[in-house]
């Protein structure tokens, strides 16, 4: 069974390969969780963060914005001493202000799901990558999506964080074209 080759670097990548990545998500506490993931990833492996991932589901009261949001310096305290979750203090801090930033998107568009998907025109982008080393670190639409956020007030949202996010939660189908993958995402697509 032919896969992209990053996920055969062990059985936890894998199963996120062969399950999550690149399947569109359209719930929005997915959506949330994703891009409090990926931005605790910059500057280090995604294996390191889905080794970690239930450790920040339990941390992150299993990412619910309303409840993030209202963090206090001693809750902040408590994920600085957390050894399951990256601990960093820009990244915690970037969390809670970008759960506040998520309910203010919800507020405005109703759903974070209208906005962020509208930044592919709410369709998933289907790539022909032959080899992985054929993928790009970010596009134009993760560059104006970068943009839209940052303006919104969002941290450790930058156009490579961006494009990593949208190849997790399906707006963009990165899996090369001989992964068996490719096309059983292609076929979950609206």
């Amino acid at each position: 069974m032919n896969r992209c080759e990053w996920a055969n670097t062990g059985s936890l990548d894998t199963k996120y390969h062969d399950e999550e990545w690149g399947v569109p998500v359209h719930d929005d506490r997915l959506l949330f969780e994703m891009l409090i993931l990926e931005g605790a990833q910059a500057g280090l492996s995604w294996s390191t963060i889905l080794k970690k991932r239930e450790a920040y589901r339990a941390a992150f009261d299993n990412f619910d914005a309303e409840k993030i949001a209202q963090y206090s310096e001693k809750k902040i305290e408590e994920l600085l001493s957390d050894s399951g979750i990256v601990r960093h203090k820009l990244k915690i801090n970037a969390a809670i202000v970008n759960a506040k930033c998520f309910l203010e998107v919800q507020k405005e568009y109703g759903t974070f799901d209208r906005y962020i998907w509208s930044f592919v025109d709410g369709t998933s982008i289907n790539n022909t990558w032959q080899t992985v080393s054929d993928l790009p670190v970010s596009s134009p639409e993760s560059e104006d999506m970068s943009k839209s956020l940052k303006k919104t007030g969002f941290k450790f949202v930058g156009p490579t964080i961006c494009y990593a996010y949208m190849q997790a939660v399906g707006m963009v189908n990165d899996h090369v074209v001989s992964c068996f993958r490719y096309s059983e995402v292609k076929k979950l697509q609206r």
